[in-house]
């Protein structure tokens, strides 16, 4: 049993261009690095298949800046 899946990511900045990202498989909300700051994505109760198979798919809900 691995302690990590893949998802795909729904929504936030256009440059953010991979959208299937490895999570947590305790379906935990996930923040992306990206320009300065995180992406923070929710899973969904949705899933979407893709060339890797049927995956979770997680939703952009906020960006947070890093201080600097």
């Amino acid at each position: 049993m691995t302690d990590t899946t893949q998802a795909v990511l729904e929504g936030g900045p256009d440059g953010l261009t991979e959208r299937i990202v490895s999570v947590p498989a305790s379906g935990l909300d996930i923040k992306v690095p990206f320009n300065g700051g995180y992406e923070h994505f929710r899973v969904t109760t949705r899933q979407q298949d893709t060339e890797h198979g049927k995956l979770p798919v997680y939703e952009w809900w906020e960006r947070t800046e890093l201080p600097g």
